[in-house]
């Protein structure tokens, strides 16, 4: 059997559950006992691919239960250097509109609980959270969304919650007044954890919906997060399909080296 490998690893979110027609699928364990599901592995144009949906293929695992060390972990196994993370989310914001996409280049931690990660010691480990996405995966989705024609909204800030509750109206109108633009339940801490382990990471975020603080919108429900989202499917799939072989071998961004000097 060829050896199991990837350049390029792709979290499926909400209603994402594979990638790539033609895959084998391989069975991870880690240190930190096994991701969300079998990993998809197979080649987008020239690019060795590593598909995994978060969830779990039957969404069996709700956000504050995914395993996202081992996540991460399975990644960094196969030698997966550049992570493309698709999400669902809710808008905060009445300009950033459901079927937009948003590239984006802060959060903000309202989970709590999580393991969130790989350094509990004995050497203190302190990586720089300052700009978690990595610049040059970021300025590539949203270069290849402008080419692509679709509405795509360079930066912003994804508030992540706890879940798997929805934000009541207070919360939810409090996150808009911050003037933060998304809000997801499952974004923190899988970038930091991808940052720990020195892979570039970006979030390419699918608005599904305004959250119910942005307006005199109706709560959301499941059910139309997750017909927004495959209606979307396509467009997200070509975004991707552009964006993979377009990922630089050479990396000259901060998450390359993240871990030099942030140990005591």
């Amino acid at each position: 059997m060829a050896e199991q490998r990837a350049e390029i690893g792709v979290f499926g979110g909400t209603g994402f559950y594979s990638l790539m027609d033609r895959f084998e699928e391989v069975k991870i364990e880690t240190p930190y006992g096994a991701p969300s599901d079998v990993i998809a592995l197979g080649t987008v144009a020239d690019k060795k691919v590593a598909f995994l949906p978060r969830h779990g293929k039957q969404h069996q695992y709700p956000p504050h239960m995914i395993p996202y060390c081992a996540n991460i972990h399975a990644m960094k196994q196969l030698g997966v250097t550049a992570i493309i993370g698709p999400n669902a989310v809710g808008s905060l914001q009445a300009h950033i509109k459901p079927g937009d996409f948003v590239v984006c280049d802060q959060f903000i931690d309202r989970t709590n609980g999580r393991k969130d990660t790989f350094y509990d010691g004995p050497v203190s480990t302190h990586v720089s959270s300052a700009e978690p996405y990595c610049e040059v995966l970021r300025k590539l989705a949203v270069d290849i969304g402008l080419e692509q024609g679709v509405r795509i909204h360079d930066g912003g800030t994804c508030v992540v919650v706890q879940g798997p509750r929805f934000s009541t109206r207070a919360e939810s109108w409090w996150f808009t007044q911050m003037g933060w633009h998304v809000v997801n339940m499952t974004q923190y801490p899988e970038c930091i954890l991808a940052l720990e382990q020195e892979i570039c990471y970006v979030k390419i975020a699918l608005i599904t919906d305004y959250d119910v603080g942005a307006g005199d919108v109706p709560p959301v429900t499941n059910e139309e997060v997750i017909r927004v989202f495959e209606r979307n499917n396509a467009r997200l799939r070509e975004l991707l399909f552009a964006a993979i072989p377009a990922v630089p071998e050479r990396r000259d961004c901060a998450c390359a080296t993240a871990l030099e000097g942030a140990t005591f």
